[in-house]
């Protein structure tokens, strides 16, 4: 996809400061939050609890909008997206921010918002949520055309202590071995539906001087570019995944709050599916040269051979 004039965006109404990238973005609440930064968080255990909103049955369609997708965009005309993550409470409809939203416009209440901030603390019926929901970037393209989708798809959310919105993907990174329990990620478009597998899991800063602005990298049709948001993403990695990312896969970054003190988030970075892989089964998915030799089953010594011939 070509690439875009990248912008910082602003926050809104829960900024600290204009022009600053603050908590409230990418995911993070203030200190109402139930947990104490700082602690060691105790391990979240799954939750049964249904998602906020109903499931729909539904069939994809082979050449038009799903069924699932018809119904929910009489509710609300931004919605693009449901995201699924087994054995954890994220199983929601994804919205787009709209983007910078002028005074006066009905349908999002009449007030002026910044770009990526409307939905911080509104739901998909647009009414106030204190954990408002799951939102796209605006520049993002997740749309019917793969060709135009944007190679990197970001999404944030709240962390939120009771486990709603992304308050449960906490569990990669307080127990690495969830990861093998749970790497896959279902998102569906308003069109079809697709797989990822988690390669990433970080912990990085919001501020806006980081090395590694990742909300502002949705664009990465350049291998250069690719390269570059893969390789800061390895360099803070809380665990080597041993999944195989390169230029011309499509990614996911979902984003959420880790540590208000510092202004940092917690991301995970998915690849799509490549041809031959499958959802559900981790063997089946490419891993690295590296990652393949460092868990090679051990051969035997000369000398353990002939004890057991022995």
């Amino acid at each position: 996809m070509k690439s875009k004039t990248r912008l910082i965006a602003a926050c809104g109404a829960l900024a600290a400061s204009a022009g600053l990238i603050t908590a409230a973005f990418f995911g993070c609440k203030d200190k109402m939050e139930e947990h104490v930064v700082g602690k060691a968080e105790p391990l979240t255990e799954a939750s049964a609890e249904p998602a906020t909103l109903p499931a729909y049955d539904y069939v994809p369609s082979e050449d038009g909008m799903t069924e699932r997708a018809k119904t929910l965009l009489k509710q609300n005309k931004d919605i693009v997206a449901w995201i699924k993550i087994d054995q954890t409470k994220v199983d929601y409809p994804v919205v787009k921010d709209p983007g910078e939203v002028p005074e006066g416009v009905a349908y999002y209440g009449g007030d002026a918002h910044e770009v990526n901030s409307y939905y911080l603390d509104r739901g998909i019926d647009r009414q106030f949520h204190r954990e408002g929901c799951l939102f796209m970037d605006f520049r993002d393209d997740f749309g019917s055309v793969e060709e135009d989708q944007s190679e990197n798809i970001v999404i944030y959310g709240h962390n939120m202590a009771n486990n709603t919105m992304f308050g449960s993907i906490r569990r990669y990174r307080q127990d690495y071995d969830f990861f093998e329990a749970a790497p896959f990620i279902e998102l569906s478009s308003n069109y079809r539906d697709y797989d990822y597998v988690i390669a990433y899991c970080c912990i990085t800063s919001g501020h806006t001087y980081t090395d590694y602005g990742y909300w502002d990298m949705e664009e990465l049709d350049d291998e250069e570019t690719f390269n570059e948001y893969v390789s800061l993403a390895k360099g803070r990695q809380l665990f080597d995944t041993g999944v195989d990312v390169k230029y011309g896969d499509k990614l996911l970054t979902l984003s959420t709050c880790y540590a208000n003190e510092d202004n940092s988030r917690f991301i995970i970075i998915a690849r799509r599916l490549r041809d031959g892989e499958k959802a559900g089964d981790l063997s089946t998915i490419t891993r690295t040269e590296e990652y393949k030799k460092a868990h090679a089953p051990t051969e035997p010594s000369t000398e353990e051979t002939t004890e057991a011939a022995q």
